[in-house]
Order: C-alpha cells, then sequence, then structure tokens
C-alpha cells in the first residue's frame, strides 16, 4: 500500500492511499489534486471517507463521484453531500486496506468520526481534525469531555500506528506545546525535526500515536507538568480533572502567538 498527502489549500491534506491499481481518499476539500494523482498514477478510485462535515474536507465530494462512481462513506450524524453511507463507531468499513473500524471522536464537530485499520504492516489512522500531531481540533461543537474521552480512545490505539491527520499545523502546535512543557526533551528534539522537514518543503506527516503520547499535551492532560502548566494558565480549573486541563490548554492555544 501506498500513502500519499496531497496538499490542498493553504495547509490541508487528502489522505490518498492505493495499492497501484485502486484508491481510496480521506476527506477531499478540493476534486482537483485527488483527480490529478489518481491519473498521474493510473489509479481507479474505489472509495471516498469523511470524517466530518466541514467543507474543507467535503468541498471535492461532489465532483468525485461524478467524475469516478466512487461511492462515499461518512458520519452518522452530520449534514453531507449525499448520497451517503452512514456509519456510527463500531461499525466496519470494507474498503481498500482495511477493513476500517469507526471509531466516534466527537468534540471539533459533534459527530466527528475516525477509520483505523490494522489490516497493514503498520496501522493506521485517518482521524480527520481531532487530533494534530502536537494538538487537537478546536471545539466547535463538542465539549472538553467529549475532545477529552474523544483523545483518550486515539491514544490507547497500538503505538506503531500512523496518524494522518488533515492538516499541517505542526509547527504552531509544537511551539505551543513547548510553551506548555519546556523541559520535555522527546519535544525539543521533534520540533527541531519538524523545523527541518518544513524548511525542505517536506510534511510533517503522517505522526505515530507513541510519538504524539510522548510530546502532544492534549494527550498528556493527566501528566504533572502538563496540568501544572495549564492551573498555571487558568487557576480556576481542577489539575486532577483531565478534561478541565484540556478546556485550559485549548482556550489558551486558541490566543497562543
Amino acid at each position: 500500500m501506498n500513502l500519499l498527502p496531497l496538499p490542498a489549500f493553504s495547509d490541508n491534506y487528502i489522505w490518498m492511499l492505493h495499492d497501484g491499481r485502486q484508491a481510496l481518499v480521506v476527506d477531499p476539500g478540493e476534486a482537483a489534486p485527488v483527480l490529478a494523482a489518481l491519473e498521474r498514477h493510473a489509479l481507479q478510485l474505489q472509495a471516498i471517507l469523511i470524517t466530518h462535515h466541514h467543507a474543507d474536507h467535503v468541498g471535492g465530494v461532489a465532483a468525485l463521484r461524478a467524475a469516478t462512481g466512487a461511492p462515499v462513506w461518512g458520519p452518522a450524524r452530520e449534514t453531507l453531500p449525499e448520497p451517503v453511507t452512514r456509519v456510527h463507531g463500531g461499525d466496519q468499513v470494507e474498503v481498500l486496506g482495511g477493513p476500517w473500524r469507526v471509531i466516534d471522536v466527537p468534540g471539533h464537530t459533534a459527530g466527528h468520526i475516525a477509520y483505523f485499520s490494522d489490516a497493514g504492516a503498520e496501522p493506521l489512522l485517518f482521524c480527520g481534525d481531532t487530533l494534530f500531531s502536537g494538538g487537537c481540533g478546536r471545539l466547535f461543537e463538542g465539549t472538553p469531555a467529549q475532545m477529552q474521552q474523544s483523545l483518550d480512545a486515539l491514544a490507547a490505539l497500538p503505538d506503531a500506528t500512523r496518524v494522518c491527520c488533515a492538516h499541517e499545523y505542526t509547527l504552531s502546535n509544537l511551539r505551543f506545546a513547548r510553551a506548555v512543557e519546556p523541559n520535555n526533551a522527546a519535544l525539543l528534539h521533534y520540533l527541531e525535526h519538524c523545523e527541518g522537514l518544513r524548511a525542505h518543503g517536506m510534511p510533517t506527516l503522517p505522526s505515530s500515536i507513541g510519538l504524539e503520547r510522548s510530546i502532544n499535551p492534549f494527550l498528556r492532560t493527566r501528566e504533572t507538568a502538563v496540568a501544572a502548566s495549564a492551573h498555571r494558565h487558568d487557576p480556576r480549573i481542577h489539575p486532577q480533572q483531565a478534561h478541565e486541563v484540556l478546556a485550559a490548554l485549548r482556550a489558551w492555544k486558541n490566543d497562543f502567538r
């Protein structure tokens, strides 16, 4: 299997997985990069997977469906460009590289889902805008408690799981993470590595679950240093309550420059 991040807009990635003949894509916010990749690699589009309803994730679905006839799977509780096969957490999608287990991960949106497969040599996670390298999505429709539960579910996946996020936010996330946990040696090393990648125009993704557990403050809300830092920023929170730590971190990150 070949995994490709197709750049879209200013900082999106549309993920493509292919076996040299057939492909699936995840969250195609625009059709043009996908159609170009299909032609370049002589591929047939077998499936479109959607994680949530935002326009930069579904804007290209209608055009891709019309051009290729590919079926679409997406979250059961969100407004999407029909027709879509609706899936809930615990369902399985039997397409290329799967079966893909659907995981409910509300927080960024109310019905956000992720897709996980351990059928290949390395497990693979398409997580949309729930988990980013070094960060997590904004809480547009969900609560901190929901996002904490969602991130806990993703953090429980195998360490080797490749984390395919939908945006190149890594450097800004890691600079915030450094402010939260300035003495985290793994984080400082990873920031330097990612700065080198971006300096050469290369993507920082995919990351891995094991790496994220060591450097991502939103997966480390129960770590003493992270909780203490969040409490210093917002003394109103209870540092023993992971979802309150997450809420403080997310509010801090929203205004971080």
